[in-house]
């Protein structure tokens, strides 16, 4: 009942809390497939489980979710039904979970890693943790972000974190509306759990209500056009071979300087 389908996912019962942890240590947290689909398991698997009422998402190590594996790896007995195709990431269902999601970020939270966190109903940071948004250095055009960051920090703002690919740590996540909570990295786990009780201390009906108006507040989520670039652009398959590579991509100019 617990297998989220990759062994690159654990999921413990702690009393009414689940902990949905990111361990793929050797990859440094780098999410497959079949690593988000889990995610997605997590998040249903608390709302459907009458003896869980909380999900917590963190990571293993000095890294939370980096984003997805470039390298197009997996893990053995990796397993996502073929029947969901475009339909494998989590964010939406971390975004509209009846059941609290609270994602404690143990350290490095980048790209698809970083929206869980921000889907999150609470995201409670380790003082080490740093961000970036580095889907623009792949030639990706994320949907999501381009919604979703807006909503938080403002148009101006998202525009210098999405266009700039920049890397801001914790505090500064926080100052910008990015993420809510910072905490001393040995503190996590325990502000983590607080995080969720908080939560769950709420109406459950009145909660689902006043997230649902929150979630209005994300702006329309272009997945055509993220998908369709996925599948044909030269640019995202120039970005993931010169990454690869461990080399700029050609439409860096040549003679800028490092």
């Amino acid at each position: 009942m617990d297998d989220l389908g990759t062994s690159a996912l654990r999921l413990e019962r702690e009393g009414p809390v689940a902990w949905c942890i990111i361990d793929r240590p050797a990859a440094r947290n780098a999410l497959t497939p079949a690593m988000y689909y889990g995610v997605k398991r997590a998040v249903r698997l608390v709302n459907s489980d009458p003896d869980l009422a909380a999900l917590i998402i963190t990571g293993v190590g000095d890294v939370f979710a980096p984003g997805g594996d470039l390298g197009g790896r997996s893990e053995p007995g990796d397993a996502v039904p073929a029947y969901v195709g475009e339909d494998i990431l989590p964010f939406q269902a971390i975004r509209e979970s009846r059941a609290p999601v609270v994602a404690a970020v143990n350290g490095i939270c980048q790209a698809g890693g970083l929206l869980i966190a921000m889907m999150a109903d609470i995201a409670v940071v380790s003082d080490r943790a740093t961000f970036r948004v580095p889907e623009l250095l792949r030639g990706i055009p994320d949907a999501t972000y381009g919604a979703a960051l807006p909503a938080h920090v403002g148009v101006a703002v998202a525009r210098d974190l999405i266009l700039s690919a920049r890397t801001f740590d914790a505090h500064e996540a926080q100052r910008l509306g990015v993420i809510s909570r910072v905490v001393p990295h040995d503190e996590l786990r325990t502000a983590a759990l607080e995080a969720a009780r908080q939560i769950m201390r709420t109406a459950p009906d009145a909660r689902a209500h006043v997230k649902r108006m929150l979630n209005e507040r994300y702006g329309f989520v272009d997945m055509q056009t993220m998908f369709g670039a996925l599948a044909t652009s030269p640019e995202m398959r120039e970005g993931m071979v010169a990454f690869m590579e461990k080399r700029p991509p050609s439409w860096i100019p040549p003679d800028m300087p490092s």
